[in-house]
């Protein structure tokens, strides 16, 4: 809904002076599923409050109005609530404390792992990707075709192993690097996932649970998962 729609929207639910637990219900679940700015949660409590203001003007029933008001604002900050970080953790290289935190929620995973990055090329950190899978955590890949076939890249590997791979075969690179743990924790940074990042580059990482940083970059992981072909390994002869 654009803010056109949610002003109707808050019109409509203060036709009776109440907004009621059926709309209040609906009102939460919309703006949670939406990555709702600062601005635009701003706009909103202020055009309830116009509204509120405006009404009461009018002679309606100030309790009433004030009650629908309380609950609309409830459930802004509730939404505000749960779009918050708990979890922030920053990590930087030369060092392993980047691919230690990547590690860490390698095997923190217990549904889903999205990894968006430019190369794998770091065997520990191809390990606990594999091993993921291997229990049974749905993995998917988006890589690019510049250095899935250099000397030390594990791409090929994994998908042989059975880890769905996507490739950006254009001209131009998938130079993103983060990745999506469980749709509830997301790394992204400079790190790329090699070990010459960890032992030589000056490189970042950043944790959050954010849920609007989530939601970004998930729809940017599936609009890649659409886009680019699904790579098949070749075969290995025994």
């Amino acid at each position: 809904m654009n803010r056109t729609e949610w002003t109707q929207w808050l019109e409509d639910s203060l036709v009776d002076f109440r907004l009621d637990d059926r709309e209040r219900r609906f009102m939460q679940s919309e703006l949670s599923d939406l990555t709702l700015s600062e601005e635009d949660r701003a706009f909103l409590r202020n055009y309830s409050f116009k509204l509120a203001k405006n009404h009461t003007q009018e002679k309606a029933d100030a309790d009433a109005i004030l009650r629908w008001l309380e609950r609309v604002i409830k459930v802004l900050d509730n939404v505000r609530a749960n779009q918050t970080s708990d979890i922030a953790s920053s990590w930087f290289s030369p060092g392993r404390s980047c691919a230690r935190g990547i590690i860490e929620q390698l095997k923190l995973a217990r549904n889903t792992i999205d990894i968006c990055v430019f190369t794998i090329a770091d065997d520990e950190l191809t390990k606990h990707v594999l091993q993921a899978h291997q229990r049974g955590v749905a993995v998917r890949v988006v890589t690019d075709n510049d250095k899935m076939f250099d000397t030390g890249s594990d791409i090929e590997y994994l998908a042989r192993k059975g880890v769905p791979v996507k490739i950006d075969t254009t001209p131009n690179h998938m130079h993103h690097k983060f990745a999506i743990f469980d749709n509830k924790r997301l790394i992204n940074g400079s790190f790329n996932w090699t070990r010459s990042a960890s032992r030589y580059n000056q490189e970042d990482i950043t944790l959050t649970d954010d849920k609007r940083f989530i939601q970004s970059f998930s729809r940017q992981f599936e609009s890649l998962w659409q886009k680019f072909p699904c790579h098949q390994p070749e075969l290995v002869k025994e």
